[in-house]
């Protein structure tokens, strides 16, 4: 009996020594590590969103031709800078002695003329009408604010000496200003339609200047206004008017009609309009 359970015990061993070469090269798996995340940290796992640094920001992308034109435009000030604004008058006026036209009173607006018709036309824009026009309200109000206010506290005086409203030029902030709304709203569908608007305002330009109502300085800082309007006026844009509200899924608002005593009679019912909530979460 000892023999057998000795012959037994004796290949048991020998059946488990067998089995252990490949038992050892099984991998193992490494011990998840514990769990360090706090309440309300990152719970599902995602990957953190990283900020980009401030100068890669929208606004400092926006801001940069505009900050170009608007520097030109206060270091010519005043006759500064390397070609001042009295040469650049008298150069203009050697080329156009006697021409002078109420046409730059009238280009103005003809970048917005260039957006109702490309619209009309069956281009689609980047943006539905109204949002277009409340940014176009909002960009206007901007540059309005600041041109005038800047032409309060330069009080340049104009090349023809009419008044001295001349720093910076209105005219051609309301051109380029306009023209950056065509370009933004369809640069998507072709540069051309920028490209025209932008050539109509530098005309507007060119005429401020031709025309003795405006020095160099006064249209390009002009210009980098308009532009910085635009800009601004689509960065602070969330672009909710015009859309249906969006509700969790389950919740909706019913109109209802609540009868009662002594409620009103109107077309033959007898009650009251009310809003009914259903919310049905799942």
């Amino acid at each position: 009996m000892k023999s057998l359970l000795t012959s037994c015990s004796l290949g048991s061993l020998l059946w488990v020594s067998s089995y252990l070469p490949v038992m050892a090269q099984v991998p193992v798996s490494p011990t998840a590590p514990a769990d360090t995340t706090h309440k309300f940290e990152n719970p599902t796992g995602a990957p953190a969103i990283v900020k980009a640094p401030w100068y890669k920001g929208k606004l400092v992308k926006a801001s940069i031709v505009p900050a170009v034109l608007i520097g030109y435009g206060v270091y010519t000030f005043d006759g500064g800078g390397f070609y001042t604004n009295q040469q650049a008058n008298r150069d203009i006026h050697k080329l156009f002695p006697t021409y002078r036209t109420r046409l730059d009173d009238l280009l103005i607006f003809a970048p917005y003329l260039e957006l109702g018709a490309v619209a009309l036309a069956g281009v689609e824009s980047r943006d539905d009408r109204i949002n277009t026009g409340l940014v176009i309200l909002k960009s206007e109000l901007i540059m309005l604010t600041s041109v005038f206010a800047i032409k309060n506290l330069t009080q340049e005086t104009r090349p023809d000496g009419s008044d001295n409203l001349s720093f910076p030029s209105g005219h051609t902030a309301q051109a380029f200003l306009a023209a950056s709304i065509v370009h933004t709203e369809f640069r998507d569908k072709s540069q051309w339609y920028g490209i025209g608007a932008y050539t109509i305002a530098t005309s507007v330009a060119a005429l401020r200047m031709i025309n003795s109502k405006h020095w160099q300085s006064d249209v390009v800082a002009g210009a980098g206004i308009g532009i910085l309007s635009a800009h601004l006026g689509y960065l602070t844009h969330r672009n909710r008017w015009g859309r249906k509200p969006r509700l969790p899924q389950g919740m909706s608002f019913m109109p209802t009609w609540q009868g009662g005593y002594g409620s009103r009679t109107i077309g033959g019912l007898s009650g009251a309009p009310g809003l009914r909530f259903i919310w049905q979460p799942k």
